[in-house]
């Protein structure tokens, strides 16, 4: 029987060649400057989850060790062709962020951008984030969350109404305060752009 995951790994596996091209429209705009942002704040050892094809590579110093997961294999290896573009060593990891296959406490910095909208749980998904974290480090956060405008925020209620069952896709969904409920876990900072849509935050595990 295949299951949301399944489905939904696979979509990625169709997408992954001509995922740059699908978003680039709203990279520079709405994506890029969260990834900037997240990327000058990154240190030590870092696990990206759902890293996708590796768009937020070049934001990360030279001296941050990067592991890159994803559930999807076509999207690794288009990952896989950007860091050596980039000339950057990187190393792969195929799974899921609902069960990261690390031992607690293995990472310095844990990243996830524009994924936390897509996992079956985030909730869960957050746990591991947390579970997977060292002590004083930091989780770092992007996304499209629901928007602090009355209208718009109608329109994605309206949208994920389909989305969530299509291709399984959250638009009112918003990590941050979920965060802020997590024992151990303590918000440094954050921001919202864009009618509020866009936020990006940085937390730390105490």
């Amino acid at each position: 029987m295949t299951t949301p995951e399944d489905r939904q790994r696979m979509l990625w596996d169709r997408t992954a060649a001509r995922y740059d091209r699908m978003v680039a429209p709203l990279e520079g705009r709405f994506m890029t400057p969260s990834r900037r942002w997240i990327g000058e704040r990154a240190v030590g050892s870092l696990l990206e989850v759902a890293i996708g094809t590796g768009l937020n590579l070049p934001h990360y110093s030279a001296d941050v060790a990067v592991t890159g997961l994803d559930t999807s294999v076509a999207m690794l290896d288009q990952a896989r062709a950007r860091a050596g573009r980039l000339g950057r060593t990187v190393r792969f990891v195929e799974g899921d962020v609902m069960r990261l296959p690390f031992d607690d406490e293995t990472f310095d910095t844990v990243v996830a951008t524009f994924a936390m909208c897509e996992v079956p749980d985030d909730d869960v998904a957050l746990a591991e984030m947390v579970r997977v974290t060292r002590p004083n480090g930091r989780i770092l956060l992007a996304d499209h969350v629901v928007s602090t405008n009355p209208v718009l925020k109608a329109l994605q209620f309206a949208v994920e109404a389909v989305s969530k069952r299509t291709n399984g896709e959250y638009w009112t969904r918003r990590p941050l305060p979920k965060l802020e409920r997590m024992r151990g876990v303590q918000l440094v900072d954050s921001g919202r752009s864009h009618a509020g849509v866009i936020e990006h935050l940085f937390a730390r595990k105490l």
